[in-house]
């Protein structure tokens, strides 16, 4: 019986937490936006219970899914006009999971949301909501929202919406960090869209990078990647619903499998509660993610990485090249370095480092502890964004062209002439966006127009999409250098 007790005690003390409230305030417009953050260690130890007889049984669920199912919702995202059929959604075992839609007409994705306040604020996935013309939120009681996309960040694939409702269900974040392998989770979401799926399994990794979301090739890996692996079964429909400990706190947002069929396979990946809380606190405060850049080129340290090099440490962030504003290079980090630790947080592989630094902005400081041929060096950072700044990034500086996936540059003179033509722009690079979605566009193509009004320069180009308003149509006129006919390009903003 004594046994039993100390058991009883562990499991008690594991449910109890704390809850701490942040308020974020926006001084221009004097709006508030407040969430809870439990704080204290997630639920361990807890996978069995001592009952009124002082028997050991088996943990019950049924608390944690009782208070996490009311604010968990269903999402489903329209976009009129259609989209492209998805080409490459089997070929990569590590899928994000979209739910059904129809390759012409107005066309619809599912997914799901978790509010995470009282007045209507859900996060989700950016992929759930992206291009979406309408999203509309359908409740645990089935009442039903039209909802405003507060904003995005690809780089995690987290989004945050709204919808005109407060005194609503809600869930804290907990500390992700502390999430332990082999405690259990649950999955909450609307899988397949049946609404309202719980499922429990273990935490089976964290920090996993499984190269999954949108890259940039032109300037380096803008991805963010460290998720949180569990057994837990999720499906397509999954998307952006809660991952949580037996307390019900939320430790991720559901974000990909693991799977050569587009169904459960045995693994999925969350993103962690701390990434999650930091986009989700940039996106209401500033209107976009404010991300340090420390900008190296990096890898994980392994035996044979450890034996090519000559490197004195088996574990760590190796140090390969640098990105151009490198904040890590101004500081005096060298090709070879490997990092080991970050301030008071040992950095095991490129993912922790990668996540440590995506929770800090512009401006912020960190030390940096670094294995430099064997010797243990402290070198103090300043973290910069991409473009070497330090104070706060705006949203009216973000490319408008870049939003859409595409790089554009000056179009030399000479090629103007040669092609007759007396303005436009180049297409340098097309990456992942909506362009390379639902158009045929390739690199090189030479912009002329958009929407009838000549283009002169990249800045020109940038400023007037930035006019124009969502579900607007853009038409984009002009040629390519090797084909020289006129071509047209027509998409929905």
């Amino acid at each position: 019986m004594k046994r039993f007790g100390t058991l009883f005690l562990a499991a008690v003390l594991g449910s109890v937490s704390t809850i701490a409230t942040f308020r974020w305030i926006d001084k221009d417009n004097d709006n508030s936006v407040k969430v809870e953050y439990l704080s204290g260690v997630p639920a361990s130890k807890v996978a069995y219970k001592v009952d009124e007889n002082g028997d050991v049984v088996p943990l019950d669920f049924t608390t944690a899914a009782e208070k996490v199912m009311p604010a968990v919702v269903h999402i489903r995202s329209t976009q009129e006009g259609g989209r492209r059929e998805e080409q490459t959604q089997y070929l990569d075992p590590f899928r994000d999971f979209f739910g059904p839609r129809g390759p012409q007409g107005p066309s619809q994705s599912s997914g799901s949301g978790v509010i995470i306040n009282s007045e209507g604020y859900i996060v989700t996935n950016n992929h759930v909501v992206q291009d979406a013309d309408v999203v509309e939120v359908t409740l645990y009681d089935n009442r039903n929202y039209k909802a405003e996309v507060i904003g995005i960040d690809p780089d995690t694939d987290i989004a945050v919406i709204k919808i005109n409702q407060k005194g609503l269900p809600h869930l804290s974040f907990v500390d992700s960090d502390k999430a332990k392998i082999g405690e259990w989770v649950l999955a909450v979401g609307n899988p397949f869209n049946l609404n309202s799926t719980v499922t429990a399994g273990i935490v089976s990794a964290k920090g996993r990078n499984i190269n999954i979301l949108n890259r940039n090739s032109e300037q380096g890996s803008t991805a963010i990647e460290s998720f949180i692996q569990t057994d837990a079964a999720i499906n397509p429909g999954n998307s952006g619903g809660a991952l949580v400990e037996l307390n019900g706190g939320l430790l991720g947002i559901n974000t990909a499998i693991a799977s050569p069929t587009g169904a459960y396979s045995g693994y999925g990946f969350a993103v962690p509660s701390n990434i999650v809380s930091k986009v989700v606190e940039d996106i209401v405060k500033f209107g976009v993610v404010q991300r340090g850049w420390l900008g190296v080129t990096i890898g994980n340290v392994n035996s044979q990485l450890a034996k090519e090099y000559d490197l004195q440490v088996s574990e760590g962030a190796y140090i390969s090249g640098f990105a151009e504003n490198s904040s890590a290079k101004a500081a005096g980090i060298k090709e070879g370095d490997v990092v080991v630790k970050i301030d008071e947080t040992p950095i095991r592989t490129s993912a922790g480092l990668i996540e440590y630094i995506s929770r800090h902005r512009p401006g912020d400081k960190v030390n940096m502890q670094i294995n430099r041929k064997g010797k243990e060096l402290v070198i103090p950072v300043e973290l910069k964004s991409r473009d070497g700044k330090v104070g706060p990034i705006k949203p009216e500086e973000r490319d408008a062209f870049a939003s859409l996936g595409i790089e554009l540059e000056e179009v030399d003179a000479k090629v103007l002439k040669k092609l007759e033509l007396q303005n436009g722009v180049r297409v340098k690079e097309l990456g992942a966006g909506r362009l390379a979605k639902y158009t045929d566009i390739r690199e090189g193509f030479i912009i002329t127009k958009i929407n009838d009004i000549e283009i002169k320069s990249v800045k020109e180009a940038n400023e007037l999409l930035k006019k124009k308003k969502p579900g607007e149509m853009i038409i984009l006129s002009g040629t390519y250098e090797d084909f020289p006919r006129e071509f047209n390009y027509a998409f929905r903003m």
